[in-house]
């Protein structure tokens, strides 16, 4: 499994309740500039219309070995799940404060997926909790280093 893209900031603005895999459907290059890692799914979220899970907003760089054909490089792009899992889902984001967002892409065996996570919003007051807990954390390792080393 190789790991094309990660969303790094998703789990410091969102508390993940759960995860999800769904394949995604893509046209012409875009795999070839998966493969290549020319993806950012930073600003990605996904919606529900009409049934179907889309994934908006995520970056795939025109590959520059491709012909003539070029889709537009942040355009809606279908997400395959189980329709219960859909259901669930798009129930769910209806309430307030819960949204669906990519945490990261990858290749499983030949084909491109996405992890996906209900996510709830954090406030202002749990981001500086978890600051606060990374920083002792990384005092502590400090710590620990400088004890080893003499």
């Amino acid at each position: 499994m190789k790991v094309a893209a990660t969303n790094k900031r998703a789990r410091f603005e969102y508390f993940i309740e759960d995860t999800y895999e769904a394949g995604i459907v893509l046209e012409g290059s875009e795999v070839k500039s998966i493969r290549a890692g020319q993806i950012s799914i930073n600003d990605a979220f996904v919606n529900f219309r009409q049934g179907e899970a889309f994934i908006n907003n995520m970056y795939i760089k025109h590959y520059a070995n491709a012909a003539n054909f070029k889709p537009n490089e942040t355009r809606p792009r279908k997400l395959l799940l189980h329709k219960g899992e859909i259901t669930k889902l798009s129930s769910v984001v209806k309430e307030k404060g819960k949204t669906v967002i990519p945490l990261k892409v990858y290749l499983n065996k030949n084909l491109v997926k996405a992890e996906i996570a209900l996510a709830k919003g954090k406030h202002l007051y749990d981001k500086r909790e978890a600051i606060k807990k990374r920083d002792i954390m990384r005092d502590a390792r400090v710590s620990t280093a400088r004890i080893k080393q003499a």
